[in-house]
């Protein structure tokens, strides 16, 4: 039986601070880089798992892949997206930038 991570609280104050005061900024910022994070995972496992594809797949002619299974099972033990675009928007490892306060060159 595997051990469930659990988070832990944010601070909220800090996370909104992160994006100028802003949380619901923050919260936009994070769940931007969770779904850029999570397309490259299905990226990464599409091409690793397209080996194992067949064109002669039936219902009858499929059969199990321990390999498959194990790389699918590498992946779900995987932190959660989420986490780790929180974490890497606390550590200052994601960039961003607001278009209203940029000025356009003339």
């Amino acid at each position: 039986m595997s051990k469930k991570k659990y988070f832990l609280p944010v601070d909220t104050q800090n996370l909104a601070d992160l994006s100028g005061g802003n949380l619901y900024k923050s919260l936009m910022i994070v769940a931007k880089r969770a779904n850029q994070i999570t397309h490259e995972q299905k990226l990464e496992i599409s091409k690793r798992l397209e080996e194992f594809t067949t064109s002669y797949d039936t219902l009858d002619e499929v059969m199990e892949n321990k390999e498959q299974i194990e790389i699918s099972r590498a992946y779900e033990r995987r932190p959660k997206t989420t986490q780790v675009a929180l974490e890497e928007f606390q550590e200052g490892g994601t960039f961003w930038r607001d278009p209203n306060l940029e000025v356009p060159e003339a």
